[in-house]
């Protein structure tokens, strides 16, 4: 599978910046961050809660191959419709805590777009918990899943 979505993760650094260029164009993919349908269709997880809004909320649950329920929270700082969301996300059943995530959209053409995550974690230490996990290959996955559900 080749790795369209890219993860620059500097030593040292609780940071990390990840970048996706997209064969969409710009409203279709910010309508993959907006509309619960199409979230739980790409992320593969139950969308309980999605509030998109400055102070809103969301809420997903996915469920492992051995049956066990996994949780996903946080808030929703800001959100301009195509431009840019501002939130918190938590792994429930994870130790490394809440990240704050700053989502910027980009029109590149009348078809193309792009998408740009600074991730800051508590820590250089949850970073590389983060890290560690397949964190690279489950978001490239989700991100061809949303490229080819949205085409």
């Amino acid at each position: 599978m080749e790795r369209k979505t890219h993860i620059h993760a500097e030593d040292g650094k609780q940071e990390l910046t990840i970048t996706r260029e997209f064969d969409l164009p710009l409203k279709l993919l910010f309508k993959a961050y907006e509309e619960a349908e199409i979230v739980e269709q790409w992320m593969g997880t139950k969308v309980l809660k999605l509030e998109n809004k400055k102070h809103g909320a969301y809420q997903f649950e996915t469920t492992d191959p051995m049956g066990n329920k996994h949780g996903f929270h946080g808030t929703i700082h800001d959100f301009i419709p195509n431009q840019k969301i501002v939130r918190t996300f938590e792994m429930e059943s994870a130790a490394i805590g809440p990240q704050l995530e700053f989502l910027e959209f980009e029109k590149l053409s009348d078809s193309r777009s792009k998408l740009t995550m600074q991730v800051i974690y508590r820590s250089v230490e949850a970073r590389a918990m983060q890290l560690k996990m397949p964190f690279e290959m489950g978001l490239n996955m989700a991100h061809n899943r949303m490229e080819e559900i949205l085409k």
